[in-house]
């Protein structure tokens, strides 16, 4: 199947985010709470998907979540202790890129938890969960699919592209030898934390624009009625001629012609 042209992606994406718009309205008046997790092998699109929904939402209810490693203080907590302040308030919503599910994934993988501690994990994390649903939390869980040649090409493009040289870390790298380390450990954490009360959704992304579409329209199928009118509000004309901007001692770099306060 042929990549999905750029065009195409923004004429399908557009009505997208007008429903995504509709959405967060429907939050503000229901007071619901969402949590969207997004996990997935390195350069699957992580980033992208959550910027195709939230770049046209008001941050101020949109948070995004990308915790770093955890600091020595962190590391003795409860393991699903660090995330718990990231949980959204009524009417919020919150995209974690990358999120507990790290103990089972990259942590495991790599070396950086005990199997024991992997093994606990697995077990705590449904019942986590199902506080969170039973609170009222609407919690989505979307594992972004894409082959190794995929994987590798993003890997490269990163490489030599300045702008995404940033993205491409040494654990990313020494990842590359364990693709099919990853995919065991998916499907064990599959195995032991796909709940009726919080399922895994699994999206091919390996053409990225049609996995951001795939996703953003599972993910308003699976939401409630959303339709919540936008408030009326006045926009009546200004009385008398628009003023123009005025400065005293400072004057803003990139102006032409204003005149003096």
């Amino acid at each position: 199947m042929s990549k999905l042209k750029r065009k195409e992606y923004e004429e399908q994406l557009a009505p997208l985010q007008l429903e995504l718009a509709a959405m967060a309205r429907w939050l503000q008046h229901s007071g619901k709470r969402v949590v969207i997790l997004f996990e997935g092998r390195d350069t699957a699109g992580k980033g992208g998907a959550i910027g195709s929904i939230s770049e046209n939402l008001n941050p101020r209810q949109c948070h995004v979540v990308a915790l770093s490693k955890p600091s020595e203080r962190e590391a003795g907590q409860w393991y699903f202790q660090r995330y718990v302040p990231h949980l959204p308030a009524a009417g919020e919503i919150a995209l974690f890129d990358r999120s507990w599910y790290n103990r089972a994934g990259v942590e495991q993988v790599m070396g950086f938890a005990k199997p024991e501690q992997v093994k606990a994990f697995l077990k705590q994390a449904p019942v986590f969960e199902k506080l969170l649903t039973d609170d009222g939390i609407v919690l989505f869980k979307y594992w972004l699919c894409c082959d190794q040649d995929k994987q590798e090409e993003r890997f490269a493009e990163r490489l030599n592209d300045p702008l995404k040289r940033w993205k491409l870390s040494p654990i990313d790298l020494q990842a590359r030898a364990h693709y099919d380390d990853y995919t065991r450990a998916r499907e064990a954490m599959v195995q032991a934390t796909h709940t009726k009360h919080a399922p895994w959704t699994l999206v091919d992304f390996n053409d990225q624009r049609q996995g951001r579409l795939t996703l953003i329209r599972d993910l308003l199928a699976r939401l409630p009625d959303t339709d919540v009118p936008p408030a009326k509000l006045e926009f009546p004309p200004l009385k008398g001629k628009p003023a123009k901007e005025k400065y005293g001692a400072l004057k803003p770099i990139g102006a032409k012609s204003h005149s003096k306060g």
